[in-house]
């Protein structure tokens, strides 16, 4: 069979902007997209045919090997070749969690909603990296990239609050810088980007709208496709960096 041109995995693929980011992938010619859900898969899936999907709890350590196991059968059927994927982009991300709004205040911080933070928004892309490097590897190019928040910047912090969705976006910065020096070294065409998707028009941001000027508030399939203008432009240059959905880069 003849090879792959792209194989994108998204994780998180049933969200509102994963989502937008499989359908406006599964338009491309020649790309292989494979998506991740935890519960339910998007009810207009099924006239997206050519998406592969896979079943996933981004917090349970153990599953990772099965997900592997999935994209390596996906690939190997496909090309008749070794496994590879080109592109990870992980789009798990919470900002209230047990149905609590973000903290406002010292006073409103709790363990467990704080440890239940980093492990929806910061862990996942450590493990993703750790289980998926053997197959990135194996690409020419390879890019990995994390739907971060401009919240999660220490240097644009002028207004606090929101601990536990701050402080977990900004250990998720971390982790990325360190996986982009690391695989700097072992794969030095990679790429590994945070990315700001701007405020979209989501589960995740409906309960703060309200004070969102209409032009700020984009639509998933708006954010889908700006995110993609900058998946597709990203250099080795890029590497390591923090990058809004305009392409500008945010400080950490």
């Amino acid at each position: 069979m003849s090879d792959l041109g792209l194989s994108v995995l998204i994780v998180g693929g049933s969200g509102g902007i994963g989502w937008a980011l499989c359908k406006t992938l599964s338009t491309l010619p020649n790309v292989k997209v494979m998506a991740t859900y935890r519960q339910d898969i998007p009810e207009e899936a099924k006239d997206y045919g050519e998406i592969v999907w896979l079943p996933i709890d981004v917090r349970e350590q153990s599953q990772y090997v099965a997900l592997v196991e999935g994209v390596i059968e996906i690939l190997s059927e496909t090309t008749g070749q070794p496994a590879r994927i080109d592109w990870v982009i992980n789009c798990v991300g919470q900002l209230s969690i047990d149905q609590e709004l973000p903290e406002k205040n010292l006073k409103s911080i709790e363990s467990e909603r704080f440890v239940k933070a980093m492990q929806i928004n910061t862990l996942p892309t450590l493990l993703l990296a750790q289980h998926l490097q053997p197959l990135l590897r194996r690409s020419a190019a390879p890019r990995f990239a994390t739907i971060s928040a401009r919240v999660g910047s220490i240097s644009d912090n002028g207004l606090g609050g929101w601990y536990s969705y701050r402080c977990s976006k900004a250990a998720l910065n971390m982790a990325l810088k360190n996986i982009s020096i690391e695989w700097g070294r072992l794969m030095p065409n990679s790429c590994t980007v945070a990315l700001h998707p701007g405020t979209t028009d989501t589960s995740l941001s409906k309960p703060f709208q309200a004070n969102v000027p209409e032009h700020k508030l984009f639509s998933a399939d708006k954010t889908a496709r700006l995110l993609m203008g900058v998946l597709m432009s990203l250099q080795r240059e890029n590497n390591g960096q923090f990058l809004a959905f305009d392409g500008s880069l945010i400080e950490w």
